[in-house]
């Protein structure tokens, strides 16, 4: 049932039996209504209606990070990276649903384009996708990949360090249960302390890896990540974000600089690559480091 602005819209629109005629229209017919409406849309712009656009809009602003900061930030990171993890170039469109179904992002949340795909949100979903692929394709190995994507989220922010469009350094582990929690052992420290070395080639500061085991069979893979990241790992048991969204265990990267502890990277166990695959048995590690707050350190 629609609430709120949609149920004045389709108030004009002649009700909500029109909300379901679109929704039950095939893929094609629908990318065709939609083409017709954005081609009326865009006759009926002038050239000052666009400038008034690109003054108010926050999704078309160009970045407040000067071009070759940002730019730096990023390379040094992704060089920084063990050849193990492959690098791969995202298309900057995602196959609709993809950070709803399986990443339980809302769809409100993600720029939604005209023909069946959605812009992209955050690179790991991209990533996994990309490595569901090559799993279908060869089960029998381990795939490490990495990108930098510019990516734009929907949902309001305000703040000095928060940005409607900005470069995230994704990063995935995708392979199949050994038993005993060695994939996870193994590829979660791995992971961590490449996000860490990341870091590390550009910011001359104290780091830390906070922890938060959300099932109690993860505390080995803890201790994995400690003796693989000595000093430099503190425990996160009231951590409230990523509750639903990972499994396990998740973690955040914090750099300390400016007299503050900075949050700059995310990640967790993730089942996406089991949704993807229809195989309980796949396993999915990820992280995600924020380059545009790299960048302003």
């Amino acid at each position: 049932m629609a609430d709120g602005p949609l149920t004045r819209v389709l108030a004009k629109a002649g009700g909500e039996r029109t909300l379901e005629l679109l929704a039950e229209l095939p893929g094609a017919d629908l990318t065709t209504l939609m083409l017709a409406v954005m081609r009326e849309r865009a006759a009926r712009m002038s050239g000052p209606d666009l400038v008034r656009r690109g003054l108010t809009d926050r999704f078309v602003a160009p970045s407040g990070i000067g071009f070759d900061r940002l730019r730096a930030a990023e390379s040094a990171a992704l060089d920084a990276l063990p050849p193990s993890f492959e690098k791969v170039t995202l298309s900057p469109l995602a196959p609709l649903g993809l950070h709803s179904v399986v990443g339980t992002v809302h769809q409100n949340k993600v720029v939604s384009t005209v023909r069946g795909t959605e812009v992209a949100a955050d690179p790991t979903n991209g990533l996994a996708l990309e490595a569901a692929i090559r799993r279908r394709d060869d089960a029998k190995n381990v795939v490490r990949l990495a990108t930098a994507q510019r990516v734009v989220r929907a949902q309001h922010v305000d703040g000095p360090a928060l940005f409607a469009h900005f470069t995230l350094l994704g990063l995935v582990t995708a392979g199949r249960d050994t038993g005993n929690l060695g994939f996870e052992r193994e590829h979660a420290p791995e992971l961590i302390r490449a996000m860490t070395t990341a870091v590390r080639a550009q910011v001359d500061g104290p780091l830390e890896v906070r922890l938060t085991v959300l099932d109690p069979r993860y505390t080995v893979v803890a201790d994995a990540i400690r003796a693989a990241i000595p000093g430099e790992v503190a425990d996160d048991p009231g951590r409230e974000s990523g509750r639903g969204y990972y499994t396990g265990l998740c973690f955040k990267l914090f750099c300390h600089a400016g007299g503050e502890w900075c949050e700059l990277g995310d990640g967790g166990f993730v089942p996406w690559t089991q949704e993807l695959l229809g195989n309980r048995k796949e396993r999915l590690f990820i992280g995600g480091l924020g380059v545009d707050r790299l960048a302003t350190l």
